[in-house]
């Protein structure tokens, strides 16, 4: 449902990578039953970092899971663009921040983490105390792991790779 693979004609990713796998999270919106529990699932994983106040959705795909989990756990919630709004008020970050916020952001999923990590990035600049990235999936690449690593910012996800083949080998 989520996963597609195409091996002749591999999928370009948002890092630019080529792959023969997609996985989109997005779908699971339109599933009622697999929202809900994803968006559970979050919530659970939430309620183990550091104490925070607001939950940050990565656009676009992390919105809509960061608005779930912000109202499952009644807390105010914002999101960050990849790059700020060419019009209006031309903002990165969409929602109100005072600037000394703990916030928690929530992403469909994880490549390379350059998305996660530029939204990180912005809320950081706002004067915000970052307190992790969840994310629903990750490809587990090295490179994501170094990246996180090198920014010191604490990553969850719910699924991986390594997951998703042994799930589709049984």
């Amino acid at each position: 449902m989520c996963i597609r693979d195409s091996p002749s004609e591999p999928f370009t990713w948002a890092s630019g990578w080529k792959s023969p796998i997609y996985c989109d999270n997005r779908i699971i919106l339109s599933y009622p039953n697999i929202r809900d529990y994803v968006t559970y699932c979050l919530e659970k994983k939430a309620t183990s970092m550091p104490e925070f106040d607001v939950v940050a959705g990565v656009a676009t795909s992390g919105i809509a899971f960061g608005a779930l989990v912000a109202d499952r756990l009644k807390k105010p919630m914002v999101y960050v663009r990849s790059k700020p709004k060419e019009h209006g008020r031309q903002n990165m970050i969409e929602g109100h921040l005072d600037g000394s916020e703990r916030v928690l952001v929530i992403e469909d999923l994880i490549s390379t983490g350059g998305s996660s990590l530029k939204a990180v990035e912005a809320l950081k600049e706002a004067g915000c105390k970052v307190v992790g990235v969840h994310a629903i999936f990750s490809y587990g690449f090295d490179v994501a792991d170094k990246n996180f690593e090198e920014k010191d910012v604490r990553l969850t996800t719910l699924s991986n790779y390594d997951s998703l083949l042994e799930q589709a080998l049984d």
